[in-house]
């Protein structure tokens, strides 16, 4: 039963969304475009449910030559992001691109977010329960801190919540959710290990 009500729940947030944001999606679409050479849609292959791949969807945050697999940025001063990067990045306005993924059925509204499928093998087989369930644009790891803990304590909460998860928690992160994007706290990392630092979302 939670399995349907979670899938009705993708569905119809993420239909919602598509069409009450697509103004939106246009617009960012079009100043991506119009402010240099890149493509507007940033695409890479991420870890689903059961360690599958998938392709998952992003507007670009940043300059059309830097490496996809790099360090994540650890601020707005980070040169390798463009300006229209950083407003997207204080936001979340760059993830909106993956409700495609989840009306697709490649993600859920709310799982573990999507890492590399390089990262599995450095995970123990307690941490690799996260893949059990699709991948999500939130989770319980988004409204526990964030970019302010480090890999290790979100793979911890990702397991927590394959755990413990059921409809009403969901609903619970989906709008703890809501106010961290509008608080834009805790965006860029302060504090990771050294692994985290080169391959971390």
């Amino acid at each position: 039963m939670y399995n349907l009500c979670k899938r009705l729940l993708d569905v119809v947030i993420s239909v919602s969304a598509i069409l009450f944001l697509l103004p939106v999606f246009l617009l960012i679409f079009i100043a991506l475009k119009l402010s240099d050479k890149g493509p507007a849609i940033f695409k890479q292959t991420r870890a689903g449910k059961n360690a599958l791949p998938f392709t998952l969807y992003k507007f670009r945050t940043m300059k059309p030559d830097c490496d996809p697999f790099g360090a994540s940025p650890k601020g707005q001063t980070d040169p390798r992001l463009t300006k229209l990067g950083i407003f997207l990045r204080e936001y979340s306005m760059d993830e909106l691109p993956q409700f495609f993924n989840v009306l697709k059925g490649q993600m859920s509204i709310v799982g573990p977010r999507p890492l590399y499928i390089s990262q599995i093998s450095e995970w123990n087989e307690h941490q690799k329960q996260r893949l059990l369930v699709k991948p999500g644009l939130t989770g319980l790891a988004q409204i526990s801190g964030r970019g302010e803990i480090t890999i290790e304590e979100k793979l911890a909460l990702d397991v927590e919540y394959v755990n413990s998860a059921c409809f009403w928690t969901d609903i619970k992160i989906v709008f703890k959710t809501a106010a961290c994007v509008f608080s834009k706290g805790s965006i860029y990392e302060k504090r990771y290990s050294e692994k985290q630092e080169t391959r971390e979302n």
